[in-house]
């Protein structure tokens, strides 16, 4: 099926392009986007970041390639996101790669509740778990990457995502050079980092033009045993006439990441910050397994730790992650007439992968006290997004649809262990497990049509800008081996009618002021089934899907030497959902879920970008959030949540980056102050606040030889080695943990060095 959507889709782009090869229009043929719709062509337009998107009528900011390229070499372009204001991202390693720990979180809500797009393609919300989607790291290089625009509130009414509660992250995805060549990056540095990227551009060949790239990494852990690998080829191609194009993206990625270990605030004060997971040392994780069983005592290596604390649970000897990627999205925009533009995609994408730990708790044999636990992934999903962009009188109007089929296998297995091991293979592809625990698959159906109006007044001083989309998402699973543990059945999680509504007014040419009101609706995803089927039964009719409503009030100015805006917001956020698992993360119990009450979140905003002087540019934001949960619920008692802010986001935070160029040079230093996160959400533990900097400097030396551009670089991540906890909630969060016994904390990377050559050809 998935094959057949794919061609149909294409023979009926091709046909369009064929259609309307003969038609030329003028260039002002092409009718502007509504203002609520996120513009590819717009977006492309930047040179650097940008906190000023001078018209919209909401909260919009972007960077580039250009604000991307100024971090180490592969870095996330998540983390050149995290200068702006509202953003909270967090890794453990120093890319933002190592998908286990990378995490986000906007205006009070976690990366689960926001939405991400690249080419308008859905990622879904890029947890580490396969559901329906994929980090952006496994769907395109960071080279390659040329725009992401950040969009507060649920963001545009077309973007295609339905987890987009609190804000959407669109990617854009850089067009091939117009000019033929090649380009390598080579980077080296700290942990035997090694990152290869090689790109070929065709350039135009009567309005065609294809690149394709390769990128390979490498790195040790910074700490313990194991490296991280990764290995992905992108290609991209476009063919332009005067009425329009049509684009090819492919996407090819493998990834091997040994993990780090979670740690608690009582681990690591005990046992300090580098502890992680015991492989190759096999003998002291056999001997606390048979200490959980009775049969001796643990190691004297975790006496440091206070009474009463989970040993078994304080590591293990192995884990890591396996994931293989393809992506694939044909896309085409045709000017059917005067101010009226169709656009259409497909997409196409599967995933498989395999998340592993050496449990202790089930044995492979009398003598081995441990066996390999096994998550494995697979995914298959295809869509298609469309809209068509047309001037009625005095409207800009679009209306447009996405539609998703999404199938997902997860499997919990367990798998012999003979003894120690030090390789990182998948287990599922070349052995059979000895115990499934469970054998669950997931069908996912996404329909959403939406439709805005834009109308400009005033000669054009004031936009209004309304529109409303339907959405619905059908979750259903079916349990392919018995299981006490997990649920089968259906849900749907629908609303007929999300409006949004904006307006923006320009004071001046240099000043502008906007309101901007959306709702939003989340869909279920799978988590009412992680519950027991008993649980799911009687939950099933009076759970209701998670609900935000956002109002945002913001003024934006920009001169000559500056830009700066303001936003003040509030969002409510009903019917939160919560799971609530009565056992340790490598265990395997069912949870329990319900509706447990609103979210308030009220916060300001601010963002400066100076350029006092030729070359210097200087860039400040500042956050203040609010978030407090509403309600108290049940578990086994009233946990009294009502009145305590919400787990894992910073109350204040402050970024501040300094640029300099001048000539070849370039240099920047960036700091980021984040505020306490609490971790429970009776707010007893917390995480304490921190200062992280890091420094880049880059050389363009021009033309050497055959060289067409030959440049040098130097990059510094953490500069002053803070010692510093990145991630929160990496095995979920507790109502209390007063001692901090909690294993779900990241520590962030020390300071590391990384060298780089860039050359064009």
């Amino acid at each position: 099926m998935p094959k057949l959507f794919l061609r149909r889709t294409a023979i009926a782009l091709a046909t369009l392009a064929a259609l309307q090869a003969g038609v030329t229009l003028a260039d002002d043929a092409v009718p502007a986007a509504a203002d609520g719709a996120a513009s590819v062509d717009k977006a492309k337009t930047m040179d650097a970041v940008s906190v000023v998107a001078s018209g919209e009528t909401r909260q919009v900011q972007k960077i580039t390639s250009e604000d991307i390229q100024a971090l180490a070499p592969g870095t996330s372009p998540l983390k050149a996101i995290d200068k702006l204001p509202g953003v909270n991202f967090q890794s453990a390693d120093p890319w933002g790669a190592y998908e286990w720990s990378t995490q986000i979180t906007l205006h009070g809500f976690d990366q689960s509740r926001l939405g991400f797009t690249l080419d308008n393609i859905p990622l879904g919300n890029m947890t580490y778990g396969t559901t329906t989607g994929l980090q952006i790291t496994r769907a395109i290089s960071s080279d390659n990457i040329s725009t992401v625009e950040l969009a507060q509130g649920a963001g545009a009414l077309g973007t295609a995502a339905n987890t987009n509660l609190g804000g959407t992250i669109q990617f854009f995805s850089a067009d091939p050079d117009a000019v033929a060549g090649a380009r390598i990056n080579q980077v080296l540095g700290s942990d035997s980092t090694t990152r290869t990227f090689v790109r070929l551009d065709t350039g135009d060949y009567h309005g065609f033009s294809m690149y394709v790239s390769y990128d390979h990494a490498s790195t040790d852990k910074w700490k313990g045993y194991g490296d991280q690998r990764s290995n992905q080829i992108n290609l991209k191609s476009v063919y332009q006439w005067e009425s329009g194009s049509v684009s090819l993206f492919y996407d090819e990625s493998r990834r091997k990441e040994y993990d780090y270990m979670d740690l608690s605030l009582a681990s690591q004060k005990a046992l300090g910050w580098k502890w992680d997971y015991l492989q190759p040392d096999w003998n002291t994780a056999v001997q606390i397994a048979n200490a959980y069983n009775g049969k001796g005592a643990y190691p004297a290596v975790l006496a440091p730790l206070p009474a009463g604390y989970d040993l078994v649970d304080s590591t293990y000897y192995a884990g890591g992650g396996i994931r293989r990627d393809t992506l694939t999205g044909l896309s085409g925009t045709f000017n059917l007439a005067e101010h009226a533009t169709l656009n259409l995609g497909t997409y196409y994408h599967d995933d498989r992968g395999e998340g592993q730990w050496a449990t202790p708790y089930v044995p492979s044999s009398p003598t081995v006290p441990l066996s390999m636990r096994t998550t494995d992934y697979g995914l298959d999903r295809f869509g298609g997004t469309g809209s068509l962009q047309f001037a009625l009188g005095g409207n800009e109007i679009e209306v447009g649809f996405w539609a998703e089929n999404a199938t997902t296998n997860q499997e919990r297995n367990y798998f012999y262990l003979t003894g120690a091991y030090n390789y990182l293979s998948n287990f599922y592809e070349n052995e059979e497990p000895f115990l499934r625990g469970f054998f669950q698959h997931y069908d996912s159906k996404t329909r959403m049509a939406y439709a805005s109006d834009t109308i400009r007044f005033m000669d054009d001083r004031l936009t209004v800008n309304f529109g409303a989309k339907a959405l619905g998402v059908t979750n259903s699973a079916e349990s392919l081996v018995p299981s006490s543990a997990l649920a089968q059945g259906r849900i749907r999680a629908s609303d007929g009618f999300l409006p949004q509504v904006g307006v923006n007014y320009k004071l001046d040419a240099n000043q502008e002021v906007y309101a901007s009101y959306s709702k939003n609706l989340a869909a279920y995803g799978f988590l009412p089934f992680s519950q027991s089927q008993a649980a799911f039964d009687a939950s099933k009719s009076s759970l209701n899907p998670e609900q935000s409503q956002t109002f945002e009030l913001g003024y934006r100015v920009h001169g000559d030497t500056f830009e700066a805006s303001a936003d003040a917001y509030y969002t409510r956020f009903n019917n939160r959902l919560l799971a609530v698992s009565p056992c340790s993360a490598v265990q395997t119990c069912s949870a329990i879920l319900n509706n447990v009450g609103s979210v308030k979140s009220t916060g300001v905003d601010l963002a400066v970008i100076w350029r006092p002087i030729e070359h210097v540019r200087w860039l400040n934001s500042l956050s203040y959030n609010n978030s407090k949960y509403q309600d108290d619920y049940l578990n086994n008692g009233v946990v009294a949540t009502d009145g305590k802010y919400v787990v894992g986001i910073p109350s204040w935070m402050f970024s501040s980056d300094l640029s300099y160029t001048w000539g070849g040079w370039r240099a920047s230093i960036d700091g980021k102050y984040t505020g306490r996160r609490y971790i429970t959400y009776l707010n007893d533990s917390e995480v304490p606040s921190y200062w992280l900097f890091d420094l880049g400097v880059s050389y363009d030396i021009g033309t050497v030889s055959v060289l067409k551009d030959l440049s040098l670089g130097l990059n510094v991540t953490n500069l002053l080695d803070k010692k510093y906890f990145a991630s929160t909630g990496t095995n979920g969060y507790v109502a209390s943990d007063p001692q901090g016994w909690n294993q779900t904390l990241m520590a962030g990377a020390p300071r590391q060095v990384f060298f780089s050559i860039n050359a064009k050809f």
